[in-house]
């Protein structure tokens, strides 16, 4: 029977959380009737995920691939990595803390054996348990992203999605050193079908999403798939200098056709203070850009293998 499913999960520092996911997949897709896999990318655990792995590997209840990574190169290096060992006809996307349930792919796979106008379905959140401030800063961060971008973002989909082989071959041809999978997803297109679930709280460990690589992440997202900004800093440009011509212009007239000083010690250190933070948010914007071009143009890999445990060289 032809592999039909590979499951990609992400590791890191879940040691907790592996065994409980793997006994919940096998409880969820018991009779499902085709063949699926797991493959579990270990992102640099500093914690016993690595040996909990190699654990479920040796045991085998269900075909098993570990892919280790030699550090940590984050959430969508690991992704990466998992799509690139993955043989199935589809492709799901899951954490393994158990906050996405794994008996909702089961439905993924249906939906795209139903309807084959899809090519991917992603789940969204129906109900958020964030905080409101939070939730008020990732719906600022998804107002600003589709008023900068191109392309749409749907602010409540999350990475938690099936899709099928010729959505990750595309998503594979894509190169980039600082990746946001939102943005991949919705610039390559294909049709999307979405559907809600209830995120269940974490079987076990916490969250590895601080509020500062949020806000790293938002900062990739906006960076990766928009050149607003940098029209936005030449737009300041321009309307600053405009600004400090007008004054000049209205100095030089009250010193010549009135004969006034115009004192203006705290107006200058005003416009001082003003012009520079200008220039200083500006030149962020460009080293923003700057930054990533040098680090692309060093072609360095996105992410090393340490080791590969593959089922089929068991």
């Amino acid at each position: 029977m032809d592999l039909k499913l590979s499951m990609v999960v992400p590791c890191y520092n879940e040691a907790l959380s592996v065994v409980p996911f793997l006994e919940t997949v096998l409880a969820a897709f018991e009779g499902c009737g085709y063949e699926y896999e797991l493959i579990f990318v270990n992102d640099g655990s500093t914690d016993a995920t690595g040996h909990q792995l190699r654990k479920l590997y040796e045991d085998q209840t269900c075909p098993i691939k570990v892919v280790e990574l030699s550090r940590n190169f984050g959430k969508e290096a690991a992704i990466y990595a998992g799509l690139r060992h993955a043989d199935g006809a589809y492709i799901s996307l899951i954490d393994a803390d158990l906050q996405q349930p794994p008996a909702l792919v089961r439905e993924m796979v249906d939906i795209l054996d139903c309807n084959r106008s899809y090519d991917v379905v992603a789940a969204y959140q129906d109900k958020r348990k964030e905080s409101k401030l939070l939730t008020f800063f990732k719906n600022s961060f998804y107002k600003t992203i589709n008023l900068l971008s191109d392309v749409h973002f749907r602010h409540d989909a999350s990475d938690f999605r099936t899709f099928r082989r010729s959505v990750a071959e595309s998503i594979l041809t894509i190169g980039e050193y600082h990746r946001f999978s939102k943005g991949i997803f919705s610039w390559i297109g294909y049709e999307t079908s979405y559907i809600p679930y209830v995120a269940a709280p974490r079987v076990g460990g916490r969250s590895k999403w601080s509020f500062r690589k949020l806000f790293g992440y938002a900062i990739d997202g906006i960076v990766g798939f928009s050149i607003k900004p940098l029209r936005i800093a030449t737009f300041l440009g321009c309307v600053t200098s405009f600004a400090a011509f007008l004054y000049l212009v209205s100095v030089f007239l009250e010193k010549i056709f009135r004969g006034i000083d115009v004192p203006g010690y705290a107006t200058q250190i005003i416009l001082i203070l003003l012009l520079g933070g200008i220039q200083l948010l500006c030149i962020g914007i460009i080293g923003e850009y700057v930054g990533r071009i040098f680090e692309q143009s060093k072609r360095r890999p996105i992410y090393i293998e340490k080791d590969v445990l593959d089922y089929h060289k068991k």
